[in-house]
């Protein structure tokens, strides 16, 4: 699903840039584009940005993430 129609951002590449290594939404912004226009959809693309670090974290191996 789209979450920054403004910059044409999906779920799905946000996801990709955490897998890529993005943590902060001011990386996300960087990377992405996401809500640098209007910023309506700042909301949603931290919270997709939040659950892509934490599943992203959680693939880990042990010793990466120590």
């Amino acid at each position: 699903m789209y979450v920054c129609i403004c910059n044409s951002v999906s779920d799905r590449d946000i996801r990709r840039a955490a897998e890529a290594g993005v943590r902060s939404f001011v990386e996300l912004q960087a990377h992405t584009g996401c809500s640098t226009t209007c910023g309506c959809c700042e909301a949603l693309a931290r919270q997709v940005l939040n659950e892509a670090v934490a599943e992203t974290c959680m693939q880990l191996p042990a010793a990466a993430a120590a």
